[in-house]
């Protein structure tokens, strides 16, 4: 849909379409205010499709002395395991605790109580050597003291943004990706009125009216509107991960180490059929507007912490599936380590532009909810919905007659990627054939056709890196599979021959420059 067929006039307009701006767009339209969102590039194209993965309540937060951080995200987390199965999905945790490191046996204890009392359910356990080993049988022995068992939850980022945008898209409002908001437009008196924005491939421009704009860029977020503090600035700070298959790191619940180099925590996380492991934490200084990629040192950083706490396992680079980083968007006003950075999010507003920025992806609603706040005094009156009432559209609990052979799992997890009335449409239009997972991964051949119908998607990377993962999930970014790709999305993309070799050509370069590892960019 070209910017002729967008209307002028709007009550509200967000500016990014990462899970900050998608939960503003849907609380938004759950207020029934006339609202369009904007994203420059994809849907989840920054930081919110380059996660750990994790619903969760920030175990360290308490550490860091941040309780109030801490017990919000894990309100949000059981709110989310409620609302949304299949999407959010509890994951057991393993930690060990190793004779004279830190933090100790006792500290742990204490953090992983007040973790339980914030979810109101004891969820942690203490195992001894002996009984830990039998839980991560590869776990280095050498020290071992015994470890604790807990419960997280954990999630498909970039799932869950394009969950938020198309149930608020059902519900009446409008979302554009690749559209840039190229200048905010002010009245006499500094009063925000609009925007301009322009499609950033055919360059098409259009000027729109709005009472507020919210910008919810995140790490971008002064490009639009500067920091009303004189000392708080952006940090932009890069998280980076390995993925690999289950096979070369068979853990079946996450699993979190101590790196023997700085201390901090990295995990390894089974998600989606593979194994996540991250993440670094370091001051991003290359351009914040270009595709970000894991460095060698990152790399090395990361095995490091494999190879000494699972030596028996003799994981290397070349087992790598694929690599993927992020920039967190970080508001800093002190020069400290990257790692001691708050993870809490700051608002602030000027004359009819509110700017949100920070945070965790675990407390995206709340998030929105005082963005819509701040802004609540631009805005024609409305109702402000309880916070009880559920985000999502309720999907069944149980999995339909009509179930062509479908485990109830599968239904479970399309379910909570797509929402009922999609999941049945996916399902019920799809060939016998195509009902099967893509080798190594979940994800059912389906869904490909459907989400490049339905889902806005521009080029083969949006595709294949955020509407589903296989872009992550397969060797080479899935090139195996690219011929019978084309051939289930051609009806829907309407791509011509040409175009399809350029969109294949252009993804496989993006992939070796910014998901792969050294050796294979060479």
């Amino acid at each position: 849909m070209g910017l002729k067929h967008v209307k002028e006039d709007w009550d509200l307009i967000v500016v990014g379409g990462g899970i900050t701006g998608a939960g503003i767009l849907r609380e938004a339209a759950r207020m029934r205010l006339d609202v369009l969102l904007v994203e420059r590039m994809d849907f989840a194209w920054g930081t919110s499709s380059r996660s750990t993965k994790l619903v969760h309540g920030g175990l360290r937060y308490l550490k860091e002395g941040h309780p109030f951080l801490t017990k919000t995200s894990v309100e949000e987390r059981e709110r989310m395991l409620k609302e949304a199965p299949g999407l959010v999905e509890q994951i057991g945790f393993l930690m060990p605790v190793y004779r004279g490191a830190s933090p100790g046996k006792w500290t742990l204890d204490v953090g992983l109580m007040l973790y339980d009392l914030m979810a109101h359910e004891r969820q942690h356990r203490f195992y001894d050597a002996g009984d830990f080993s039998s839980l991560t049988p590869y776990l280095k022995r050498k020290g071992l003291a015994g470890g604790f068992r807990f419960f997280d939850a954990q999630v498909d980022d970039a799932r869950l943004v394009l969950r938020l945008i198309n149930e608020a898209v059902a519900s009446g409002v409008q979302a554009l990706n690749y559209t840039a908001v190229r200048e905010i437009v002010r009245d006499d008196e500094g009063q925000v009125t609009g925007v301009i924005i322009e499609d950033t491939e055919t360059l098409d421009r259009k000027t729109l009216s709005a009472r507020a704009v919210i910008n919810a860029t995140g790490v971008w977020g002064e490009e639009l509107h500067p920091s009303t503090g004189r000392k708080r600035h952006l940090r932009p700070l890069r998280g980076s991960h390995l993925v690999f298959p289950h096979s070369i790191i068979p853990v079946d619940e996450a699993v979190t180490i101590i790196h023997p180099r700085d201390k901090r925590p990295v995990f390894a996380i089974p998600w989606e059929g593979a194994v996540l492991v991250g993440t670094t934490d370091i001051d991003h200084g290359e351009d914040i507007r270009k595709e970000p990629f894991i460095t060698e040192e990152e790399i090395q950083y990361l095995l490091e912490a494999i190879q000494t706490f699972f030596p028996s396992l003799d994981v290397s680079a070349d087992n790598c599936i694929s690599t993927f980083a992020g920039i967190r968007p970080v508001l800093s006003e002190d020069n400290i380590s990257p790692s001691e950075e708050s993870r809490d999010y700051v608002v602030w507003k000027e004359k009819g532009l509110v700017t949100v920025t920070g945070g965790k992806l675990t407390t995206f609603r709340k998030m929105a909810w005082d963005t819509l706040k701040e802004a609540r005094s631009f805005l024609p009156p409305v109702r402000f919905i309880g916070k009880q009432e559920p985000v999502f559209f309720a999907v069944p609990e149980t999995i339909p007659e009509k179930n062509l052979g479908l485990s109830a799992e599968t239904w479970r997890r399309l379910y909570g990627r797509y929402g009922k009335n999609a999941a049945h449409e996916l399902v019920y239009t799809a060939s016998p054939d195509d009902l099967v997972p893509i080798p190594g991964t979940l994800t059912l051949w389906a869904e490909l056709p459907f989400t490049a119908k339905h889902e806005r998607v521009r080029h083969l990377s949006d595709l294949l890196l955020r509407r589903v993962r296989i872009g992550l999930l397969t060797p080479m970014g899935g090139k195996e599979h690219i011929k019978r790709v084309q051939k289930l999305c051609e009806s829907s993309l309407s791509w011509d021959k040409k175009r399809w070799k350029q969109e294949i050509k252009d993804y496989l370069d993006l992939w070796k420059r910014c998901y792969s590892i050294p050796e294979q960019k060479k």
